[in-house]
């Protein structure tokens, strides 16, 4: 009797990343040479996992599939790869919810077909070669470090903006999000064209805010003082929400929905809060559980179509992790 040939084990990758706040840009002017510059936390939810197993033809199932099945092509062919993979995404960030899910899914597929090839790549690298990152540097920081981030935005060479600032983020305190799944960001061509048409950012306010990141967002996290932190974010909401305004229907707020709940939240005494990027989705920043799952249950009593969830701050980048499973065609690096 012939004996089977046994078929050699295969590198298979699990990754799990998290969503992040984009909480506001910090100069759109751009007078000193670099424009935008970002503030922005990590989360411990919601979260994108996926799977990948080396493969000689590309194939995905699961949320996303279509977007990861395009991301790992566009890597591939980035990287002059030649074979393929198969994912398995089991959760997904919600999309164009202002969460930074199209960043976390390139980073997660990137770093898995990196991984999957032996390429000694940072997700830096990662973003640069899938065109992630083009004006916030955020969403890489909160896949590789977690935290409270401030990038420095685009200056006339920069590929990705670079992390400046990072700093553990309290962990008693709580993150409220708001969702309105009924609603969508700007996104796409669309946030290209908004960004073309806006107005030139007044260079003072520009000055405002940056004022407000170094002396009051920074030592407020480092001291812990929920009231300075919550009074700077705000304060950078409104002035950037206004900015934006144009591009939102008029509204800072995306969602009539959840400008109705921010303002029913400051009513509360909540004094953090804010749309994370184009939103829809709003937040909220508490002192510890007991409030924000009080907050949540007078929330779910006002009866909107709304969706809530607490989170807490992520102070570590994202889980990456390597197993063998039953051997596929092998394909080939180029």
């Amino acid at each position: 009797m012939t004996q089977a040939a046994q078929i050699p084990p295969q590198r298979c990758v699990h990754i799990k990343t998290t969503a992040r706040l984009h909480m506001g840009f910090i100069d759109m002017h751009g007078g000193l040479g670099r424009r935008f510059g970002s503030v922005g936390l990590s989360l411990d939810k919601p979260v994108t996992s996926l799977t990948a197993e080396l493969r000689a033809d590309f194939s995905a199932k699961g949320a996303c599939a279509q977007q990861v099945m395009e991301c790992a092509r566009n890597f591939a062919r980035s990287a002059g790869l030649h074979g393929g993979a198969h994912f398995e995404v089991r959760e997904a960030i919600p999309e164009h919810a202002g969460l930074g899910s199209g960043t976390q899914l390139a980073l997660a597929t990137g770093v898995a077909m990196a991984r999957l090839y032996g390429l000694n790549m940072s997700p830096r690298e990662i973003a640069a070669l899938t065109a992630r990152g083009a004006r916030s540097g955020i969403g890489i920081g909160a896949f590789e470090q977690g935290g409270l981030l401030v990038d420095g935005g685009r200056g006339r060479n920069t590929r990705v903006p670079p992390i400046v600032a990072r700093m553990e983020f309290p962990s008693q305190w709580r993150v409220l999000l708001i969702y309105d799944a009924h609603r969508q960001g700007v996104h796409g061509v669309q946030e290209v064209q908004a960004f073309d048409e806006l107005p030139e950012f007044p260079a003072a306010q520009a000055a405002h805010i940056a004022r407000l990141v170094l002396m009051q967002v920074l030592p407020a996290v480092a001291e812990q003082d929920l009231e300075s932190f919550g009074c700077a974010i705000s304060e950078l909401q409104r002035i950037v929400g206004d900015y934006f305004a144009p591009a939102q229907g008029g509204e800072r707020y995306i969602s009539p929905m959840v400008a109705d709940t921010m303002a029913w939240l400051e009513m509360q005494g909540v004094q953090c809060t804010g749309q994370s990027s184009w939103g829809p989705t709003g937040f909220a920043i508490v002192g510890g559980e007991a409030q924000s799952e009080q907050l949540l249950k007078d929330l779910e009593r006002r009866g909107t179509r709304l969706q809530y969830e607490i989170c807490c701050a992520r102070n570590q980048g994202s889980i990456v992790e390597d197993s063998l499973v039953s051997g596929h065609e092998t394909p080939m690096t180029g």
